[in-house]
């Protein structure tokens, strides 16, 4: 299982532990110094499209207004913080987020 997010995101290390606790064998990627490549970005776009970028963060709101008009793809690309998370992968399946639904999609499985 792979998680994609920030090591200093409350949330992202939440759902680690949860799931380590679980006994899921769980990688972390920290998108800001492991920055996501063209190809996983691309998928993470087709499945999640423009939920992928949290618009309520402050690093969001800090972009500037060409980057705000930009594909979500620049967006992420210039600035990772931006990036809705945790992104979580099991196997071939991909969750974005860590609600209710998600913990009993990962946990119970």
């Amino acid at each position: 299982m792979m998680i994609y997010g920030l090591n200093t995101c409350a949330i992202c290390q939440k759902a680690r532990k949860a799931l380590e606790a679980e006994g899921k064998e769980v990688t972390f990627r920290d998108v800001r110094t492991e920055p996501l490549t063209e190809a996983e970005l691309a998928e993470l776009i087709a499945e999640f499209g423009d939920l992928l970028v949290d618009r309520k963060s402050n690093d969001y709101r800090a972009l500037n207004d060409w980057l705000k008009n930009s594909e979500v793809e620049a967006q992420i690309s210039a600035q990772p913080k931006v990036m809705a998370r945790p992104v979580i992968r099991d196997r071939d399946v991909l969750y974005l987020g860590w609600d209710e639904t998600i913990q009993v999609a990962l946990l119970q499985s």
